[in-house]
């Protein structure tokens, strides 16, 4: 599995996961559990892969940066 996410994508991902996340925590509405969507993203930013990137052939990963880790 080849990276196909970059550096800033990771970091919006992990944003973007951890803010859904903090919705289930947060909120007391019927509509909390939606939050739990926001694991995708943090799963794909911990893995520096996306399966939909990688099926239409798109990277945002330029390589410029070495990860040891993933």
């Amino acid at each position: 599995m080849p990276n196909n996410i970059g550096m800033v994508d990771q970091w919006l991902r992990t944003i973007i996961g951890f803010s859904l996340v903090a919705m289930v925590l947060l909120t007391s509405s019927p509509w909390r559990w939606f939050g739990l969507i926001g694991l995708l993203p943090l799963a794909t930013a911990i893995l520096c892969w996306c399966p939909v990137y990688s099926y239409f052939g798109f990277s945002t990963d330029t390589g410029a940066h070495k990860r040891d880790w993933a």
